[in-house]
């Protein structure tokens, strides 16, 4: 790969067409069974190699030190495996909300890690870098191995999986959910009979409950008032949550309206924020780590 001063990535949203949690590991990790699907709601970041030993993050998330700040945290990392000497200057311009369930963090984090393996010239693996991405979050690896994926374990499991590309509606209801708040609570449900990807496969319409919806709902009502939103914007859909909330969605099919659904969108409650999107197959990153 030629030498790059500055490159832009779209960071894309997933959505858990379903969630299960099957287990508890002793160290208190859940282990869990989900197909994350790629979808067209992306962050943008840029990355600018810069002289300096330093990593600078312009237009910082207010009251998220950097300490905190997962593009910071990935940059940081990965420079100190690499005992890399130079830095880097990071823009995110977000558009995927915070706290939605749909790992537009561990997206940005992924990017970030496979920006800057491009940018600096380190040719790290896809291996060694989903690796690094466990250390920043469970759905980081994810995106680095970029296509859709049946995922098991702590989300380190990762299966490619062959799926449509429908429309999705999507709504956030502007509550974000702490993820810890869902998976400490003690009514979680943590004994879901497992199931295979051949299973799944074979009969994808039987998989579509979310483990954590319920807790969800209970400590964040605006999770039900935006799954009785899509029910009835669309009439016979079966709404459900993505992640640990508390964005909720809907497979649309060849019938929807879209036009009149984005027009709906329009007169959402306040604060609320909802988008058509398109499934994807790929991580628009992919080709920068992978030669296929």
């Amino acid at each position: 790969m030629a030498n790059l001063d500055s490159l832009s990535l779209h960071s894309p949203a997933k959505l858990n067409l379903f969630l299960h949690i099957v287990g508890r590991r002793a160290d208190g990790y859940h282990l869990l069974q989900s197909v994350f699907q790629l979808i067209d709601w992306c962050d943008t970041l840029h990355l600018k190699s810069i002289s300096e030993n330093t990593v600078h993050r312009i237009n910082p998330i207010p009251g998220v030190p950097p300490e905190q700040d997962l593009v910071v945290r990935a940059a940081n990392l990965l420079k100190d495996f690499c005992k890399f000497e130079g830095g880097v200057e990071i823009d995110l311009q977000k558009e995927i909300p915070m706290g939605a369930g749909m790992g537009g963090g561990s997206s940005d984090a992924a990017s970030t890690l496979i920006g800057l393996n491009a940018l600096w010239n380190l040719n790290l693996s896809k291996e060694i870098l989903c690796s690094l991405g466990l250390k920043l979050g469970a759905d980081v690896p994810f995106f680095i191995f970029g296509k859709n994926a049946f995922v098991e374990g702590v989300g380190e499991k990762i299966q490619e999986i062959s799926l449509e590309t429908p429309h999705f509606l999507v709504v956030f209801p502007s509550q974000a959910i702490a993820t810890a708040s869902i998976f400490q609570d003690p009514e979680l449900t943590r004994d879901h009979a497992q199931i295979t990807i051949d299973g799944f496969l074979a009969s994808p319409l039987l998989y579509q409950s979310n483990d954590c919806q319920a807790v969800a709902m209970r400590i964040c009502p605006e999770v039900k008032q935006a799954l009785d939103w899509i029910t009835q914007a669309v009439p016979g859909s079966q709404p459900r949550m993505s992640g640990s909330g508390s964005s909720v969605f809907t497979v649309l099919d060849s019938r929807t309206d879209t036009a009149k659904l984005e027009n709906l969108l329009q007169n959402l409650p306040k604060g609320w924020v909802g988008r058509v999107v398109r499934g994807l197959n790929k991580n628009p990153a992919y080709n920068l780590i992978s030669s296929d």
